[in-house]
């Protein structure tokens, strides 16, 4: 209890520290949220007179102090771009990057464990050699480049889908998903080819321990061996690898739902 107890102080000490960082830097880089909310209508006198209605005369610390209170209560305030409350933005945005983010997960789980078992059961073959070779370029296109480059082959020279023709859940769950369908493979492809390249070097590494040649000296096959004792082991670092990907997945949603043109967060 006390080693979990130390964990969250120290993550509670560390989002405090972040955000008053980023609330800090928000107060000193250029630009005035009063006077580009007024726009042309902007004057002196009106611009001094919104500020002080949104409290941005108030000193650093104390806005601070109550926007983190106004936090906790559940109150993450109003845009100022879109003049509405941030809680709602977020309501309505969040399914779609849960959506693409749990889509893209799925695929990478789909892709990387068989494609990785295969590679490993004919490791320094003709067709292991090709896929490391493709993993190795897919690994170093950037999601966002990637995004790109399935537009321009399944949209616009397959025309397997429009770019741009996003259906809102809303409407229709199937044409929303069937849209989600492409910009989830560019989240996963990158991930996947990690993963099979991981998964292929777990298994290879276990196919040299002792307790497979045991098996082996039972009279078990390779298919045996490998799906009964091998799979269990070298799966360990993969699944701990697939956690951190569904975080960094999230991050990659957002930036895929730019290029597609989606409207999530």
């Amino acid at each position: 209890m006390r080693y979990v107890a130390k964990k969250l102080a120290g993550l509670v000490a560390t989002v405090l520290v972040v955000s008053f960082l980023v609330f800090a830097a928000f107060a000193v880089i250029p630009g005035d949220p009063a006077t580009s909310m007024l726009g042309t209508q902007a004057t002196p006198k009106k611009v001094e007179a919104l500020r002080e209605e949104m409290g941005l005369n108030d000193p650093l610390i104390e806005r601070f102090g109550r926007w983190a209170i106004q936090f906790i209560q559940g109150d993450l305030g109003a845009s100022y771009s879109y003049q509405m409350p941030v809680s709602s933005m977020i309501g309505e945005k969040i399914p779609v990057t849960l959506a693409l983010t749990v889509m893209a997960f799925l695929m990478m789980v789909a892709i990387s464990i068989p494609v990785g078992i295969f590679c490993a059961r004919h490791a320094g073959g003709f067709l292991d050699r090709g896929i490391t070779v493709v993993n190795q370029i897919i690994m170093a296109i950037p999601p966002f480049f990637s995004g790109i480059l399935i537009t321009l082959l399944f949209g616009l020279i397959l025309h397997w889908f429009t770019p741009g023709g996003y259906v809102s859940y809303t409407q229709s769950v199937w044409r929303f998903l069937g849209y989600l369908l492409f910009p989830a493979l560019a989240i996963a492809l990158p991930k996947a080819a990690m993963a099979v390249k991981l998964l292929r070097s777990s298994v290879l590494s276990e196919m040299k321990l002792d307790y497979v040649r045991t098996a082996y000296s039972r009279g078990n096959r390779t298919k045996s061996v490998l799906y009964r004792h091998v799979l269990k082991n070298a799966l360990i670092p993969v699944v701990t690898f697939l956690g951190m990907a569904l975080a960094d997945m999230v991050a990659g949603s957002i930036i895929i739902e730019q290029v597609f043109n989606i409207p999530g967060l």
